[in-house]
């Protein structure tokens, strides 16, 4: 019978030492030398017992009066302490690890390095270290905020958007005319007046008191045109009257059809303002700077104002686009006053105020489609376009048709403003090719 004790079983989880190897108690593990003969090999030559050599082991391995160095294992050597800093398989790992690597061995599943188990317990999966962004923290987080900024101005701006060209009316006001280079806006302010005669010509119902052209050549020039109301044309199908007659004659689309016949140029969009509209839209916004050169108080418009600049509402902003009898230049002078209220009318919609401030636009985006009526297909969006063409525009300067005799006496129309065929036929062209030059602006 061997007087060895029998191996113990190491600890669940504890690594195993290979074979050949023993442990004493106050000492570590280190491998035994044996004969090809499965002897103990002989203990190397100068090598001493160790001070903790004991009688009490020399008699169990021997019996009384025989060293337990002739039969025994060879005392071992402590091997040197290791640091969990320092340790074999580099900083940080658990001792036990790093034993493990001495003899040979692989970590035993389940370690994450501090002698634990993994996220599952003893066993199971190992630790992945969480890797630090090297982003700093401020900047994560300034660039986590733009991005909500961004999203909800965004979501702002579309459902804004959305809302605003829900609320626009359409008509079917487009001819079926071959289209000309550039893109036309054919910008009309009607003025209902519920069936009651407006002029000696006996028309009745709605009139377009405001009639402009916009038109963006290919080249990128744009040029807000006003068309006198009282400008004598020839409208199909009725003949020679002025040009507003036309919507009453035939709504929008007979005033789309007079109009292209008239500057040879197609309508791409029809876009409509009712008069009420104007006034909402500079409420909306809150004013408009006005100028007049002399002081003004006509009964029939009900404009009221001293010579100068003046910030003004709704109801004076309307007046002013539609008074002409004080003025003995009659539509000349009021086509001029129109052009200035629209430039006003964009320098403050694209105002910071107004801009930045998100009451201010749903008030304008309210206010503005609530009283449009556009031709099929054109949406919030391309008056959006129209917009920032008609302010490029009145920032090259302004541009008149040319007339021939502002106070033409007709048979049935009273006084209009005669134009010569010649004369209108060179100016669009100049206009839709982008070679026309418009006057400076004025300040």
């Amino acid at each position: 019978m061997s007087d060895q004790h029998p191996p113990r079983s190491p600890r669940p989880g504890a690594p195993r030492r290979p074979s050949g190897h023993r442990a004493r108690a106050g000492g570590s593990a280190r491998a035994v030398p044996r004969r090809t003969d499965g002897a103990p090999a002989p203990r190397p030559r100068g090598e001493s017992q160790g001070p903790h050599r004991s009688s009490g082991h020399a008699d169990r391995a021997g019996g009384p009066g025989r060293r337990g160095d002739a039969a025994g294992p060879a005392p071992t050597r402590p091997l040197p302490r290791v640091e969990a800093s320092t340790g074999a398989g580099g900083p940080g790992e658990h001792p036990e690890d790093a034993r493990a690597g001495a003899w040979g061995e692989e970590p035993q599943p389940g370690h994450d390095g501090r002698g634990h188990g993994g996220p599952a317990g003893p066993g199971g999966p190992p630790r992945t270290r969480r890797r630090r962004s090297r982003i700093p923290r401020p900047m994560r987080l300034g660039a986590t905020l733009a991005v909500l900024l961004l999203v909800i101005v965004l979501g702002w701006g579309a459902g804004l958007t959305l809302w605003a060209n829900s609320r626009i009316e359409h008509v079917d006001a487009l001819s079926e005319a071959e289209n000309t280079p550039g893109t036309t806006y054919l910008i009309a302010g009607s003025d209902k007046r519920d069936g009651e005669a407006v002029n000696a010509d006996g028309t009745e119902g709605a009139r377009t008191d405001t009639i402009m052209l916009l038109h963006k050549a290919r080249g990128g020039k744009s040029y807000l045109i006003s068309l006198p109301r009282d400008t004598l044309v020839d409208i199909p199908g009725h003949g020679g009257y002025k040009l507003n007659a036309a919507y009453s004659f035939g709504g929008a689309p007979l005033l789309v059809e007079t109009v292209e016949e008239f500057t040879g140029l197609t309508v791409d969009h029809y876009v409509e303002i009712g008069f009420d509209g104007v006034s909402q839209v500079v409420d909306a916004v809150g004013h408009v700077n006005l100028c007049i050169d002399q002081d003004v108080d006509d009964e029939k418009s009900g404009l009221k104002m001293t010579e100068g600049c003046h910030d003004v509402g709704g109801e004076q902003a309307l007046a002013f686009v539609r008074a002409r009898y004080f003025d003995p230049t009659a539509d000349i002078g009021r086509q001029a006053r129109q052009q200035q209220f629209v430039s006003a009318l964009m320098d403050r919609a694209t105002s910071p105020a107004v801009l930045l401030n998100p009451i201010t636009q749903v008030r304008l985006a309210g206010a503005g489609s609530g009283a449009l009526t556009t031709s099929d297909g054109t949406g919030i969006v391309d008056v959006g376009r129209m917009a920032l063409a008609a302010r490029s525009a009145m920032g090259s300067g302004s541009l008149s048709i040319p007339i021939e005799d502002p106070e033409y006496q007709t048979n049935n129309s009273g006084v209009a403003i005669l134009t010569d065929d010649e004369d209108i036929k060179a100016f669009f062209e100049s206009v839709a090719d982008g070679t026309a030059e418009p006057e400076p602006a004025e300040g």
